[in-house]
């Protein structure tokens, strides 16, 4: 029988539980990192530890005949280690659908768990397990500032479906989600398509104010973080449900060599994704706003690049996907070499070097390019990352260095331009909206997945 207690420990389980190689080994791994470690703030880890033995402890000694001790790392992982016999727990588990196997949550589906949640405080109970172990509270979980505070839901794996029944499950409380970034290279990777590091989790995003009117935490050390977040904000933010939301034209993003990765569920592979909405209409969901989706599927031309979009890197390993693509290697480039002052400190929103309104390189990926390439040659930078912004980094260069010059190769036909300094170089595709509709067609199974085939040299002629 469902209660409040057995709904926050289901949160909790899914949330962190890990299953060992052997059927008696089970922790509740905390996935806390520097915001839980002794050394970053002591004071916090002690309130952890009082939640784990003061809360948790009773709980799962009551409920599951289950003993609780616990460890942590100087990283901040904290594991609950269950000890004791646990065919109880693992029999639930299973009667829900859940595979004792792994971490939980990268293969939870709670969609038999979720009927059993009969009135809001219920989900609140469960929902509150969630936030206690996933629901990341960190002060950089904002919206572009301090202002907009977030609670951020971590999941890894890739089971979709799981995020769109938590989603769900929140509107059900009148907590509505502000964003989810699903695990999917098209928003991870959104501009470099032959970067393999796409496989970063999944991240629900709910306003804090939202959560702190709908939802709950047990543990005090979450309750004191988020109020400490909330006190940097200056106005109350308010949810707007998933129905009502307008939808933008989002960035331009490339097509990945992994729309096609096995990892991904069958109703998501081998589509291209414009926005996070979008992958809520594809997963049939009754709080996407279709009629949105519609729209800006009519215009998903202005949103894919079956190129890249930039690329940064040495300039051998910009010279090797040059070769390693017929489309690249077969092209003719004329040689410029172009003044950085006459790139910069104009409109970006142009396009440059185009043959048409609509076609050409984007001015503002041309700006990112230069910034990188400075960043590079005057060591300014964290793997491929400069450090500071772009304007403090390329006038800063300029006034040392006003005829300072760019390296670029334009192709003979609208492929990517090329720009070089020194042993560093970056690739910048181009916007040509009417070729790329072309490549764009409605998948035979959903109405609202597209899938975007390969660019050949015949399109662009």
């Amino acid at each position: 029988m469902m209660d409040t207690d057995r709904a926050y420990l289901l949160g909790l389980i899914i949330g962190g539980g890990v299953w060992g190689n052997a059927e008696d080994v089970f922790k509740i791994r905390l996935p806390f990192k520097q915001w839980g470690s002794y050394q970053a703030n002591p004071k916090r880890a002690s309130d952890i530890s009082r939640d784990v033995m003061k809360l948790v402890s009773p709980l799962l000694r009551v409920t599951y005949g289950i003993s609780v001790s616990y460890d942590t790392s100087i990283s901040g992982v904290w594991n609950i280690l269950c000890e004791g016999d646990l065919s109880a727990l693992k029999s639930e588990l299973e009667s829900y659908g859940i595979k004792c196997e792994g971490e939980i949550r990268k293969h939870a589906d709670i969609s038999r768990i979720v009927p059993k949640l009969v009135d809001d405080n219920l989900k609140r109970r469960f929902i509150a397990g969630l936030a206690d172990t996933i629901g990341s509270t960190k002060p950089s979980h904002r919206r572009f500032g301090d202002d907009k505070q977030m609670i951020s839901f971590e999941i890894s794996g890739f089971e979709f479906n799981f995020v769109c029944s938590l989603c769900k499950l929140l509107h059900s409380i009148g907590c509505y989600p502000d964003q989810v970034l699903w695990n999917h290279p098209n928003f991870h990777c959104g501009s470099n398509p032959y970067d393999r590091r796409w496989k970063k989790g999944f991240k629900l995003r709910v306003y804090l104010d939202q959560y702190e009117k709908f939802g709950a935490f047990a543990f005090t050390s979450k309750a004191l973080s988020a109020r400490e977040n909330k006190a940097l904000e200056s106005a109350e933010n308010v949810a707007v449900p998933c129905d009502d939301r307008e939808i933008k034209l989002p960035s331009v993003t490339c097509v990945h060599c992994d729309e096609n990765s096995p990892l991904l569920p069958d109703i998501i592979r081998g589509g291209h994704y414009l926005h996070n909405r979008h992958v809520c209409a594809v997963l049939s969901c009754e709080h996407a706003p279709y009629g949105e989706v519609t729209k800006l599927l009519a215009n998903a031309q202005y949103c894919i690049n079956p190129f890249p979009v930039l690329v940064k890197g040495r300039l051998s390993d910009i010279q090797q996907i040059i070769e390693s693509e017929p489309i690249f290697s077969n092209r003719t480039y004329q040689k410029l070499t172009v003044k950085i002052a006459d790139l910069y400190g104009g409109d970006e929103s142009g396009l440059l070097y185009g043959n048409g309104r609509d076609t050409g390189y984007p001015i503002n990926k041309i700006i990112l390019a230069l910034t990188f390439l400075v960043a590079a040659v005057t060591d300014q930078l964290n793997g491929l990352r400069p450090r500071g912004s772009k304007d403090d980094i390329i006038s800063g260069y300029l006034k040392e260095h006003p005829d300072a010059v760019v390296f670029i190769q334009r192709p003979d036909l609208l492929t990517p331009v090329v720009l070089q300094m020194g042993g560093y170089a970056a690739i910048v595709g181009p916007s040509n909206p009417k070729v790329y509709r072309k490549l764009i067609r409605k998948s035979p199974d959903n109405p609202y997945k597209i899938i975007v085939r390969a660019i050949t040299e015949d399109d662009l002629l």
